[in-house]
């Protein structure tokens, strides 16, 4: 059963990176075209923005299988890992294309255009908008459904390139109506690589501080504490420790007992504390409950 739970999640989450893939591809193409034929650097940039986003999809196809894999005796808590490795790629992918569209738009802001911008050129962001949009909430869905941090991503690298589109569309009206504002779809290409920056950032610190072992947040601990201690026969949970994988959280804690009661008693206990945060915790994946007699 296990097994068909996993391969239906596979499916459902490369099913929809496929469909983004191909997106993306016409998406660069277009623009890509338009971008050369309308004399429109935003434009091209954002062509640049759609080629790093069929990057990202791959890497979410390939690694899917991998960090869905099952725990093993060389990886007993699994291979989610590898899922954050992936979200790091991926922001970091962003992050370099920040830095080069940003690096083009400095260097040629002051550089008129050898064509005049035309309005052909808005094709492509329009487009992108729409289609790029419908991407991000289907796939944020997806992702959140079956939680996926990089598949998470992936929706906002979705959204990002959305949303870069918007000054991509200014940029080229102003242009398109004044050629002395060339200046202005110089600047668009700016403001796109500096939004591009700022998602990168936010798909990459989640991402990091995991692959660092980050744990559980304070309001996350204190309910994990107050789950523990709702259980009858609990007297006192101290020593609580987590750590992130992917959405999910690995915990281990200290639950106080009586300390006259039998090992098989003890036991009870202690699974009734697995079973309750299990079922009610902030998205718990394992438990160790260690016992301690209160004196």
């Amino acid at each position: 059963m296990e097994q068909e739970t996993t391969a239906d999640r596979i499916t459902r989450i490369r099913r929809v990176t496929w469909i983004g893939l191909f997106i993306n591809a016409l998406l660069a193409g277009v623009k890509f075209t338009v971008g050369l034929l309308g004399a429109s650097q935003a434009v091209i940039a954002d062509a640049v923005h759609s080629l790093s986003d069929m990057a990202t999809d791959v890497s979410v196809i390939l690694g899917v299988r991998y960090w869905s894999a099952p725990p093993d005796d060389d990886h007993p808590y699994g291979h989610r890992k590898i899922e954050a490795i992936i979200t790091v790629l991926i922001g970091l992918a962003l992050l370099s294309v920040a830095l080069g569209l940003g690096y083009k738009a400095l260097c040629t802001i002051a550089q008129p255009h050898v064509r005049k911008t035309t309005w052909i050129a808005l094709t492509g962001p329009v487009l992108s908008i729409i289609l790029k949009e419908i991407m991000y909430r289907w796939t944020v869905i997806v992702g959140r459904q079956e939680r996926s941090t990089a598949v998470v991503a992936n929706a906002w690298h979705h959204r990002s390139d959305a949303l870069s589109s918007i000054p991509a569309v200014i940029a080229v009206a102003a242009s398109a109506m004044n050629p002395s504002w060339f200046f202005v779809d110089h600047i668009g290409a700016l403001i796109i690589s500096v939004f591009i920056l700022k998602v990168s950032w936010d798909i990459v610190w989640p991402s990091f501080s995991e692959l660092a072992d980050r744990g559980a947040s304070l309001k996350d601990r204190t309910r994990i504490r107050k789950i523990a201690m709702g259980v009858d026969g609990v007297r006192g949970v101290h020593a609580i420790r987590t750590r992130k994988s992917g959405e999910s959280l690995y915990v281990d804690l200290h639950v106080l007992v009586d300390p006259e009661i039998s090992v098989r008693s003890g036991h009870d206990i202690s699974e009734r504390v697995k079973e309750a945060l299990l079922n009610d915790g902030p998205g718990i994946l394992d438990i160790v409950a260690h016992l301690e007699p209160d004196e």
